[in-house]
């Protein structure tokens, strides 16, 4: 028996249950079972070769040192013309830091806010560490509730009527996970106007998607609102764009206000991002993007048979997944709970899915499918559940 004794904090702190059907379903694998995977978050695709070869090269070039805390200058001003080209505006390198991933950026922005007595709002059902994160600084989370009904999209004034004094910091997602949803720019354009009369309230803006959008959606991103500048956080990265997720690189663009605070927390954190992988997610920004653009077209296509799939088995129906690479089915119709039909799928149809409680309580009838996965394991994962179901 153990004598240590851990501080009260760690037990506020949750998980990524996607990683835990994830272990699950490799077990079951390794013991000889078929599995079909729709459960994890992660492009099927290899990193593009040109960015590999870059990562490589400067390995060899001898790139083995600690780099700057914030990223290296020449990433950091690729990044910046990045977002000028594909949102059209004005982004000073010194306002960019580069992590290791989304999440460092996630946890610096809420512990930089989050304390007793202070509400941070955020997406629920939405991407499980917003909530672990704000209950571990000691926060309250205020669920910001996503409704099938408005194609999972937040309402801006149902944001805007949670604000109070109390309030430090609101998280956006859109594109999101898990629901796939996209929240149209009207409603973005009333979130903006709204917290004029709030200079107090920070936000955080999760575009990590911002390139997966179908059906001639179009991004919109915060940073296009001048007048909030002062006060955003616009989370975006490598990770889903360029299937990159295990180089671990990430990236936001930080109000002036922030930057000596994040720079410090990375300091504090990490030291810096390992330099070979900066110099690979320089090449996929500045190389060629058919891959990209290859990617989005081959997702757009399953996202397509998936919700055609999904809505063809009997006591589920699902929603036009407008974005990322997730379909957010209801289940109610079933008769199972969100883990009850995520244990099953797994155990019995041998098909991981990740119940949508696992995205908070507002999951609850609803569990999430990844279709970054082939179409010909699409189509079996559906035949499975059909059978069982």
């Amino acid at each position: 028996m153990t004598g240590m004794i851990f501080a009260d904090s760690l037990s506020r702190l949750g998980t990524e249950s996607a990683f835990m059907v994830l272990a699950r379903a490799q077990k079951l694998a390794a013991q000889g079972k078929d599995i079909i995977n729709l459960g994890i978050g992660q492009p099927d695709f290899r990193t593009p070769d040109h960015i590999v070869e870059a990562g490589i090269k400067a390995l060899r070039d001898g790139h083995h040192g600690y780099t700057p805390a914030n990223g290296i200058p020449a990433l950091r001003e690729a990044v910046a013309a990045d977002l000028n080209a594909r949102h059209g505006v004005e982004v000073n390198p010194d306002n960019v830091v580069v992590v290791p991933g989304g999440k460092p950026t996630m946890f610096f922005a809420v512990m930089m806010f989050g304390q007793p007595g202070v509400e941070i709002m955020y997406p629920n059902p939405g991407f499980p560490i917003y909530e672990s994160v704000i209950r571990y600084s000691g926060a309250t989370p205020v669920p910001i509730s996503l409704e099938e009904k408005n194609g999972f999209a937040f309402s801006a004034e149902d944001v805007l009527s949670k604000i109070n004094e109390r309030t430090r910091l609101i998280i956006i997602n859109s594109p999101a996970n898990p629901t796939g949803g996209v929240t149209p720019k009207e409603e973005i354009d009333k979130l903006v106007a709204g917290l004029l009369d709030h200079p107090h309230v920070a936000l955080m803006s999760d575009e990590i998607y911002s390139q997966m959008l179908y059906g001639g959606r179009e991004h919109v991103s915060l940073l296009q609102y001048p007048e909030i500048r002062d006060r955003l956080i616009m989370l975006d990265g490598w990770s889903k764009t360029y299937a990159m997720t295990g180089w671990r690189l990430g990236y936001a663009v930080w109000p002036d206000a922030a930057v000596d605070h994040v720079t410090r927390l990375c300091i504090n954190d990490h030291s810096c991002v390992n330099a070979p992988t900066q110099y690979a997610g320089l090449a996929a920004l500045t190389g060629p993007q058919d891959a990209v653009r290859d990617m989005v077209t081959q997702f757009d296509a399953r996202r397509e048979v998936i919700v055609r799939e999904l809505n063809a088995l009997p006591g589920i129906s699902c929603t036009d997944c407008g974005g990322a690479f997730y379909a957010f089915p209801n289940i109610t119709g079933t008769g199972l709970t969100a883990k009850q039909a995520q244990d099953r799928f797994l155990d019995e149809a041998g098909v991981a899915t990740v119940a949508g409680t696992s995205f908070g309580a507002r999951g609850e009838g609803y569990l999430r499918f990844s279709y970054a996965n082939s179409t010909e394991n699409i189509l079996e994962a559906m035949a499975r559940i059909r059978k069982l179901l």
